[in-house]
């Protein structure tokens, strides 16, 4: 324990205890109330997206160090941390695979509700966006031969990689996925990228995908453009004004979520090793990390007479995103003073989740007479999948 060291973390990151009352004194807050009070004498601030980070809740405290256990810092004035001398820590692309993971999901739920097996073959995907979590998602396209065009302005400008093209040509594809920071000044601000101009150009039929933040879409043009594009599908896990979000948006998505793309428990562990990381160089500690986690996710492909629909049933048996569609439907129906509540709830109480990397398939309730297709078990372990009992 560094000695006299106070530290305020958000009670859902995972961990948080067992992890960093190795520093010290370690208080567990609701991250959504943090406010002057409940920092009065904190050294150490850990945080996620709920909390916003700035002069009127850290000015003339005693906090030195803030660490996020996000990709994202939009949430967080990191101009003000610096002019402070505020250490500052948080964890980009942590979530990289778990984002990756929602985009590939709500792709077979939305393909398979066509009564097809899996197959985008003939499609093209936009990825707007091409960071950490941008290139995963295009890592896991190319494994099922999905033709990805690229748009990242800025990297770009960093790289001149010519593999990137314009917003134009992005928005000719079949689907498009939004993995941008949200930015509202600079040469290529993301605030309301997603506009009318934005959406005029789009193809009959295309799908929509938003798990960056919400402030990148103007919901009031998203609105008008799905009731005049009827048989377009919108997938969107991040909101304006969460957790007041717009009714009219959510009741019109094909799938809708309380931003949870990103929760699975392999993102949220590595998040916390982050920071851990970072409090021990800031510190000059050398504690050990554990994270405490030793459980056995094998789980069971059912007897199956084919292999057509055998990635559609192993993903969505790993996260039946459907059903956390529907249970955040029930948002719409709640009186107002109730939908706030509700919707931390289902990120607070949010089921464990592992990536596909940490999963482990066991196929042995599967027929004798059942084939293997070699393509199909070569792109899950490429996705990360192992197996026991082929």
């Amino acid at each position: 324990m560094v000695e006299s060291l106070f530290i305020t973390a958000d009670e859902q990151i995972p961990l948080a205890e067992k992890v960093f009352s190795k520093f010290g004194n370690i208080n567990l807050v609701d991250g959504r109330y943090i406010d002057r009070n409940k920092i009065k004498n904190t050294d150490v601030l850990l945080v996620r997206s709920v909390t916003k980070i700035n002069k009127s809740l850290l000015e003339n405290t005693k906090v030195k160090f803030v660490g996020s256990a996000t990709s994202g810092v939009d949430h967080v004035d990191v101009d003000y941390l610096d002019k402070s001398n505020i250490s500052f820590s948080y964890a980009p692309g942590s979530n990289a695979n778990s984002v990756a993971e929602y985009v590939l999901n709500g792709l077979i739920a939305t393909i398979s509700n066509k009564g097809s097996p899996f197959s985008l073959s003939e499609k093209k995907i936009g990825i707007v966006g091409c960071g950490r979590i941008g290139s995963r998602v295009k890592y896991f396209m190319d494994i099922f031969d999905i033709e990805c065009v690229l748009n990242d302005p800025p990297l770009f400008d960093q790289t001149k990689n010519r593999s990137f093209v314009d917003l134009e040509e992005v928005l000719q594809c079949d689907i498009i996925t939004l993995h941008v920071p949200l930015t509202k000044e600079g040469k290529y601000p993301t605030y309301n990228l997603v506009n009318d101009k934005f959406l005029e150009k789009l193809k009959s039929g295309v799908i929509l995908i938003n798990t960056s933040r919400g402030d990148v879409i103007d919901e009031q043009a998203l609105i008008s453009f799905k009731k005049r594009n009827p048989e377009s599908k919108l997938i969107l896990d991040v909101w304006r004004n969460e957790p007041n979000i717009n009714i009219d948006l959510l009741e019109k998505v094909f799938i809708g979520t309380p931003h949870i793309a990103g929760y699975s428990l392999d993102a949220k562990i590595s998040a916390t090793k982050v920071l851990f990381d970072s409090l021990q160089k800031f510190f000059k500690t050398n504690f050990n990390y554990s994270n405490f986690v030793n459980e056995d996710n094998t789980f069971f492909v059912p007897n199956m007479s084919s292999s057509d629909y055998l990635i559609d049933s192993i993903i969505s048996q790993y996260w039946d995103i459907i059903g956390d569609n529907i249970s955040f439907s029930h948002y719409s129906s709640l009186e107002d003073n109730e939908r706030s509540i509700f919707y931390d709830s289902l990120r607070k109480n949010y089921p464990i989740r592992y990536e596909f990397g940490s999963s482990i398939i066991d196929m042995s309730q599967c027929d004798e007479s059942f084939i293997f297709d070699n393509k199909d078990k070569n792109d899950l372990r490429k996705l990360g999948f192992k197996f026991k009992n082929l």
